[in-house]
């Protein structure tokens, strides 16, 4: 059901909309056959599924057809009305698959596995997946010889989860521009991406290597997988250190989550040399918010958290993103001293000087008249943009020339989409999809103000988008959610207006006030622009950030010449 969702996203819209339109259209408003569930929920029409799967619920739905509605409904991030399904599925053929898939929806790791005792053949090869996967949480990994070693100073290798020009996220942004501003400051960089990214992703002629601006990517791509995820992070290990032995870094860097911090710290033991942890995000509290309430109690989030913790602990360096964040690490109990922040930052053509919304719209071919409000964004649930287009609602009418510009692609983009459609506003409202990543500043300069509406979670309140640093390097002010990690980007009254997260009506109130004053938006935008070209560069990170590299690999060699006795 994943994949199927997963695939009917990479196809282009314009064939899938009109055929699941159609499909939902045509069948009975109390039908609950899996092609019509399906077809809602690649429309994101969450409420036409939950009412289908209760329907199917209340109606003693049973046998393969249950057990099929069960993991719709667990697809559908709903494992109540999934326990209701599997409850009537009786003797159906993959039950107990479909229950170990509950179990680990739940974060039951333990108990996922069990479940598959005395299964089929493709039940024990499923065990033995979710084996593999619970034993990394339990703390299994990688394990290398000492190499003979000798690293050549001013190198640095990355290991990466995705990066340019397959992936365009924030992540990879982020990487990309880390990695060019420490070539610019005159360090040899080479980047490696996780066991076979990006083939498992879909690009299946991608090649072993590519360059971007310079920078070199080196893929991970032998000819056959492990089948499980511990054996895939040893076979991982063993290829990142025949990358190493070739081009002899002094460090190694990686980022979150710990998979990679494992996999970087076997090969740091096997060199001799310091290794950094990245922690650009806090992965298990993202989880927990996409899981439910009970998400938090559960024997995966308590042991994820540990992975991370221990992979703080064992790195040389941690570096992270915020002082919220930092301080989350800290409570970890990783010593404050260790820890260096390096901001989201701009460079490039943040740096030049941005066109006007209306010149910026032109080179887009938008509508240069009217009013603009919006966001660069992954269309993801904790971004909130469900508020946001609650508020354009609401100020819809106020504004009759007031448009709406969502750039970027997730899951909710379908349910945006059909939301602003109810709403009878879909002719004032422009979804880009993603696009190139060389056009995304002029998206940004074709707002006249961009909206940060995060959902107010544990991890919106530590993790500092990328985004808003970018549009205020762009001139434009920021209306964000008033959350701790917004507060580091955003001087309520200064460079922007903080509002109440989840409240649409005051997310209105906020951007009414910069729409109804030209000259307080260029305020604004001007004195955001100020500030981070003033201290959020991706130069001035890589200045800080390799000053501490020279410092480790100092401090490395002294531990390696006199190492602690141990009672």
């Amino acid at each position: 059901m994943l994949l199927f969702l997963q695939v009917s996203r990479r196809v282009p819209a314009s064939v899938v909309r009109p055929l699941v339109r159609l499909t939902c259209a045509a069948a009975p408003r109390s039908s609950v056959a899996v092609p019509v569930l399906l077809a809602s929920l690649t429309r994101g029409d969450t409420d036409d599924v939950l009412r289908r799967l209760r329907i199917a619920a209340d109606s003693n739905v049973s046998g393969e057809r249950a057990r099929k509605l069960a993991d719709i409904a667990l697809v559908a991030n709903q494992p109540e009305l999934s326990d209701l399904l599997l409850a009537g599925a009786g003797n159906a053929s993959g039950l107990k698959a479909a229950r170990a898939r509950r179990l680990w929806h739940a974060g039951d790791l333990t108990g996922a596995v069990a479940v598959l005792a005395g299964s089929n053949r493709a039940g024990r090869q499923q065990q033995a997946r979710l084996a593999g996967e619970a034993a990394v949480y339990t703390g299994a990994g990688p394990s290398l010889s000492r190499q003979a070693f000798t690293p050549v100073p001013g190198r640095v290798l990355h290991l990466l989860t995705n990066s340019l020009p397959h992936t365009a996220s924030g992540y990879a942004q982020r990487s990309h521009s880390v990695m060019a501003a420490q070539q610019e400051a005159g360090w040899d960089v080479l980047a490696v991406t996780r066991l076979a990214y990006p083939v498992q992703v879909g690009k299946l002629l991608a090649q072993t290597r590519d360059v971007v601006d310079g920078v070199e990517y080196r893929r991970l791509l032998p000819s056959r997988l492990a089948p499980t995820m511990d054996a895939r992070l040893q076979q991982q290990a063993e290829e990142l250190l025949k990358v190493a032995l070739e081009f002899r870094p002094g460090i190694l860097h990686t980022t979150t989550h710990f998979v990679n911090g494992v996999v970087v710290r076997a090969v740091a033991e096997a060199l001799g040399i310091p290794w950094v942890y990245e922690v650009r995000g806090q992965l298990a509290d993202t989880w927990a918010a996409t899981h439910g309430s009970h998400a938090r109690d559960s024997e995966k989030y308590r042991l994820f958290r540990e992975r991370e913790r221990a992979v703080m602990r064992d790195a040389d360096l941690v570096v992270t993103l915020g002082h919220a964040m930092k301080a989350n690490i800290v409570a970890a109990g990783i010593p404050e001293e260790k820890i260096l922040i390096a901001p989201n930052a701009v460079g490039g053509t943040f740096l030049e000087t941005p066109l006007d919304p209306a010149g910026a719209r032109r080179k887009l071919g938008l509508p240069e008249d009217g009013l603009y409000i919006g966001t660069v964004s992954s269309l993801v649930a904790y971004e909130g943009l469900d508020d946001l287009v609650r508020a354009f609602a609401l100020l819809a009418p106020e504004y009759p020339q007031l448009r709406l510009l969502i750039v970027g692609d997730g899951v909710s983009g379908p349910a945006l989409e059909e939301q602003i459609s109810a709403l009878g506003l879909s002719d004032r409202a422009v979804f880009t999809g993603r696009v190139p990543r060389d056009l995304a500043p002029l998206y940004h300069q074709a707002l006249d103000v961009f909206v940060v509406p995060r959902k107010d979670l544990d991890v919106t309140r530590a993790v500092t988008p990328l985004k808003p640093v970018e549009a205020l390097a762009s001139a434009r002010p920021v209306v964000g959610s008033d959350l701790p990690a917004l507060r580091e980007i955003i001087d309520d009254g200064g460079t922007g207006i903080l509002a109440p997260a989840e409240d649409p009506r005051e997310l209105a109130q906020a951007i009414s006030t910069l729409l109804s004053d030209a000259s307080y938006r260029a305020a604004l935008g001007q004195a955001g622009r100020a500030a981070v070209l003033a201290g959020r560069t991706w130069a001035a990170n890589a200045k800080v950030l390799t000053s501490r590299y020279a410092g480790l690999h100092h401090d490395h060699e002294e531990n390696e010449q006199c190492p602690q006795i141990v009672q």
